[in-house]
């Protein structure tokens, strides 16, 4: 199956595919994360060191088997968060996830690295949709669909019980067509041509 680029480069920020050597700065984040993550985040409530490693260790194995393509966010030296790219929502498609370190929020940093999964999604053979999901009281997911043109299609009743305290339990669904992408970066090429 095909892979997408180890590392991925948009304006302030470095994607590169998470390593098993991150468990100390992942942990870190994580750990100065937790209240910002945990209205949203299930996980974020039984934060260990064994499950960072766990996370680690399961992002190389999805990695291998094209399940999902897990990166770290980075800016400067500094690890910042974590997005990545998944094979959830059907054949042809995509969706795409991230967090980002508090002390980073409001820069920007999120819609980068959004950029730059969006980018490189589409570049994978047979993806003709990207899509963004998250809960409805999460507006700041939203906001990064809306900067770069996805098309809000649904909201819905989350597939799960709720699990983490900030969840309202209905789902926003955002898409983007290949064919929008492409007429966007059309548009901003020539704009700035």
């Amino acid at each position: 199956m095909e892979q997408p680029a180890g590392t991925l480069r948009a304006d302030q920020v470095v994607l590169r595919r998470w390593r098993v050597t991150d468990l100390d700065a992942l942990e870190r984040a994580i750990g100065e994360s937790v209240d910002h993550l945990l209205p949203w985040l299930p996980w974020a409530a039984g934060h260990s060191r064994r499950q960072t490693a766990d996370f680690l260790a399961r992002s190389h194995d999805e990695w291998e088997t094209g399940q999902a393509f897990g990166y770290a966010i980075t800016s400067g030296a500094a690890l910042t968060g974590s997005c990545g790219l998944h094979r959830r929502v059907g054949a042809g498609g995509l969706d795409i996830g991230y967090w980002i370190h508090p002390r980073w929020t409001g820069r920007g940093l999120v819609t980068m690295a959004a950029t730059a999964l969006v980018d490189q999604g589409f570049r994978l053979a047979g993806i003709d949709r990207i899509e963004i999901h998250h809960d409805a009281a999460n507006p700041a997911s939203g906001a990064v669909a809306r900067r770069l043109g996805f098309t809000e299609i649904e909201h819905r009743p989350a597939p799960e019980p709720l699990s983490a305290p900030g969840e309202s339990g209905t789902d926003v669904i955002w898409r983007l067509t290949v064919d929008q992408w492409r007429a966007r970066t059309s548009e901003q090429a020539r704009r700035a041509g």
